[in-house]
């Protein structure tokens, strides 16, 4: 690991310096010659990014405690009390936003979007791995609905909330979670939510040196804007993968691991499929889900793995919940074949 400053569970600074070897700095005593700093660690990314001359986001607004709180209740409940002291409907009867998206970081690397880094990553923070990016640090982003949801969406809708956070939330409410078009009052208590969710700067992993250059002011603020940038990605990249083309087979040259498919399952399957989550099609760890799960990898059914992983389900008249795909960016054809070996495996003890 590089050089890099963050903080520990104890609020105390520290510098990674090679392989197992930190400099511990208590944070009350922290000077860093601040004084003569331009930026902190705890500094938020956008107030930065502001400071060196970037334009403020659209989705900027000045938000209240209370915007938070409802929003916050909006994302991980589904519902909150609104303006009026009235409950709200549930903004979906099928998901929650979290079915889909994490709230936390969920790659080591900012400036890089690897599945398998992540699989590492989120296992020992103990969340789960997941189809929708994280909504940390989205506020922060540029783009939403990259690259291939077009294919999904269609250039129409995918074009309003492609550049634009609010519409790509209500895109998120209406299309994704086939659930009511938000008000507008909660499209901003969301944002407010969002908005404690940003990157500061200690979340960029900045080596010493690199702080020293941000921190210098004779260096030109256009080059500490590429700096800074160059350490998060400004889009999730999402590109849609095919099924195997022969499923018995499954993707040629790739051999699964049982331990990582392990993992997958756990952090992934379940999270939706267990019982009591929001899937009908319940799942567990027994050998009755493992048999049904194998049987039908080698069928040309929406139950393969191939096809459920790379094509998901589509919402129907009568059926609106559904299976969304994972981009090759969040599961990957080799991590595919990790879960076919596992379920495989368990199948057969």
């Amino acid at each position: 690991m590089k050089d890099a400053l963050y903080f520990d569970t104890f609020g105390n600074m520290k510098w990674k310096i090679g392989a197992g070897i930190y400099l511990v700095i208590i944070f009350s005593s922290f000077s860093f010659n601040q004084e003569n700093k331009l930026f902190n660690p705890t500094d938020n990314l956008s107030r930065v990014l502001h400071q060196l001359g970037e334009d403020h986001a659209l989705h900027s607004l000045d938000y209240t405690e209370e915007q938070v709180l409802m929003g916050k209740q909006l994302v991980l409940e589904g519902r909150t009390v609104g303006p009026d002291g009235k409950r709200t409907r549930y903004v979906s009867k099928h998901y929650m936003c979290t079915t889909c998206h994490n709230t936390q970081r969920e790659d080591p690397d900012l400036s890089v979007s690897e599945p398998e880094t992540r699989l590492d990553y989120v296992k020992t923070k103990g969340i789960p791995f997941l189809q929708g990016t994280t909504f940390k640090g989205i506020v922060n982003r540029e783009s939403w609905y990259n690259d291939d949801y077009v294919k999904k969406y269609g250039e129409e809708i995918v074009g309003k909330a492609h550049k634009n956070l609010r519409e790509s939330i209500q895109l998120c409410a209406v299309e994704c979670a086939q659930g009511r078009a938000m008000k507008a009052w909660e499209i901003d208590a969301v944002l407010a939510y969002f908005w404690t969710l940003e990157y500061n700067l200690a979340d960029l992993d900045l080596s010493p040196e690199e702080w020293e250059s941000i921190n210098e002011k004779a260096i030109d603020n256009e080059a500490k804007i590429k700096l800074l940038k160059s350490k998060y990605l400004q889009k999730s990249p999402a590109h849609f993968f095919q099924s195997a083309a022969d499923k018995k087979e499954g993707y040629p040259g790739l051999e699964g691991n049982p331990d990582i498919g392990k993992d997958i399952y756990e952090l992934s399957c379940l999270h939706c499929h267990q019982q009591g989550g929001v899937s009908h099609y319940v799942l567990d760890s027994k050998a009755l889900s493992f048999k049904d799960l194998a049987k039908s990898i080698p069928k040309n059914s929406h139950f393969s793995l191939y096809q459920i992983i790379a094509y998901g389900t589509y919402a129907i008249p009568g059926h609106k919940p559904y299976m969304p795909h994972f981009p090759a960016e969040r599961m990957s054809k080799q991590q595919v074949e990790d879960l076919r070996a596992y379920i495989e495996l368990k199948a057969n003890e």
